[in-house]
């Protein structure tokens, strides 16, 4: 992960060409949990995370948690 403006970029490794198509952004809160978790983890570690370093409620911590760990599986950047 690579910060570009006000941006976070995520790109695979190990490519020989860079593929422009396979760039993920994130924001800062994207980036603040990829940056704390580990090669395992849960929806629940992630909304731990959110708990932790952003005034929000639980309710929106797990729904915000579902949606980041849903796109990053649709992307691809994880697997369930």
């Amino acid at each position: 992960m690579r910060k570009l403006g006000r941006e976070y970029i995520v790109v695979a490794e190990g490519r020989n060409l860079v593929n422009f198509n396979k760039m993920i952004s994130f924001n800062e809160s994207a980036a603040y949990l990829w940056e704390n978790v580990t090669d395992e983890f849960t929806v629940d570690d992630l909304a731990r995370l959110l708990l932790q370093n952003y005034e929000v409620d639980e309710a929106t911590a797990a729904k915000d948690s579902e949606s980041i760990a849903r796109s990053w599986i649709e992307v691809g950047l994880v697997t369930e």
